[in-house]
């Protein structure tokens, strides 16, 4: 987004009479420190209109959407003043918003889910108005430049607004025909306990109800998700579990949502392996359950797991739900955990990966130094000096609060922010 070197005035076309050539310069000098935004203020627009809709937030590859349309839609706009200071300025219907317009189609949300926009638009007056008391303290002059940004970005918004909503309904109008949504809407259907036949379902969906089912989303965190990359993992995925043919159903461009049928327990290090030269996909699995009840369950507890990776900006590739479930309950609300974790930990919370990983090997092999060394491959003294090392850094003694560490360290390992580093050598 940065512009590397400033236009000369002599670029931009003569605009409306009434302004006069020194508010048209003020335009074009805000507009172009508008371009070049830090990316502190770049992460507050994206978190105010991500926040403003619950379905947005929740969901990875819709909030990369939006984020990358707010984006787009700011360079235009301030561009387009840039070029010609206090000029109408068009509607922006670039690849961006198209693709949002998209996915809010795939997700079956309406032209209100919109209104992000509006948020994003209070955020950039709001920069404006910063941007303009740096330019000026002449009273006049700041009341103008206020009031003709402010039409102009009004108007602006109005205009791709309409525009995007007129996309939707051709999304919407070109989906309505397809086999994807057919799908996906009989699965909604199934996962929201409507009353239903499910033998015609099952004919429809080419997929027995029947057995046992344990249920995956795969999702790309990239706003560009390649969807045959995705589909060859979900093969790939299905292999590895012992389901040759997965059930899968396009949830969007970056998301798959998979059931796979009749397996075994699943490794969750075979699934690693298989996103290991992946970096950007990342799949959450429910537990294997029968029936119906089961296909749904399942699904549940995939999503479960999907938002807790979502909401901790996880760096893991892979969450099992049987795995996180006691992780998932204590992070709903993760300014508690983060302080339960603090409180339990203390210094130890910013340890080496390597002195964390052995203390829980340790905790959950009983406290027993001979088999934790072995499941480390270490020497039994080595463990033995690390652990020494992790009690001298924990706010009160192991033993007295051996779970609470233990929970506090599983919880520590799924947020994005902790210190990856080793900090250790053997």
């Amino acid at each position: 987004m940065k512009v590397q070197s400033a236009p000369t005035t002599e670029w931009f076309s003569v605009v409306d009479s009434k302004l006069s050539p020194q508010i048209r310069e003020l335009i074009r000098q805000g507009a172009w420190i508008a371009l070049n935004p830090t990316p502190e203020w770049l992460d507050q627009l994206d978190q105010a209109t991500v926040a403003g809709s619950s379905a947005i937030a929740g969901d990875p590859t819709l909030a990369a959407a939006v984020s990358s349309s707010n984006r787009a839609s700011l360079v235009h706009f301030a561009t387009s003043h840039l070029r010609d200071p206090g000029g109408v300025v068009s509607a922006y219907l670039g690849p961006e918003p198209l693709r949002m317009a998209r996915i809010l189609v795939r997700r079956g949300l309406g032209a209100s889910a919109l209104d992000v926009y509006r948020i994003g638009q209070n955020v950039a007056l709001q920069r404006w108005m910063d941007i303009v008391f740096d330019l000026t303290s002449d009273p006049h002059e700041l009341r103008e430049l206020l009031n003709v940004v402010s039409r102009s970005a009004s108007d602006f918004v109005d205009l791709t607004l309409a525009a995007i909503a007129r996309q939707m309904k051709l999304e919407h109008n070109e989906l309505a025909q397809g086999a994807i949504v057919e799908r996906r809407k009989i699965v909604e259907f199934i996962l929201d306990g409507e009353s239903m036949n499910h033998k015609r379902a099952e004919a429809r969906l080419g997929y027995p109800l029947s057995g046992s089912h344990a249920a995956a989303i795969l999702w790309c965190d990239q706003a560009d998700g390649d969807s045959r990359l995705l589909d060859r993992t979900v093969a790939a995925l299905g292999q590895v579990v012992g389901c040759p043919h997965p059930f899968a159903v396009v949830a969007s461009e970056a998301t798959r949502w998979v059931w796979f049928k009749d397996i075994a327990e699943i490794d969750s290090e075979q699934v690693r392996r298989v996103l290991e030269d992946t970096p950007t996909l990342r799949v959450a699995v429910g537990t294997s359950a029968r029936g119906v009840e089961g296909f749904r369950n399942s699904y549940e507890e995939a999503l479960t797991a999907q938002h807790m990776m979502v909401r901790l900006r996880s760096r893991q590739q892979v969450a099992l739900f049987e795995d996180i479930q006691m992780v998932a309950l204590l992070t709903q609300k993760q300014g508690q955990a983060e302080a339960f974790i603090s409180h339990t930990l203390g210094a130890f919370a910013s340890a080496g990966s390597v002195l964390r990983d052995t203390l829980l090997t340790y905790i959950n092999e009983q406290c027993n130094a001979a088999r934790a060394a072995q499941q480390l491959y270490i020497h039994r003294n080595t463990l033995l000096s690390r652990l020494d090392a992790a009690q001298r850094l924990l706010p009160r003694p192991l033993e007295r609060t051996t779970v609470r560490v233990a929970v506090a360290l599983e919880a520590l390992k799924w947020f994005g922010n902790h210190d990856q580093e080793t900090g250790l050598t053997d």
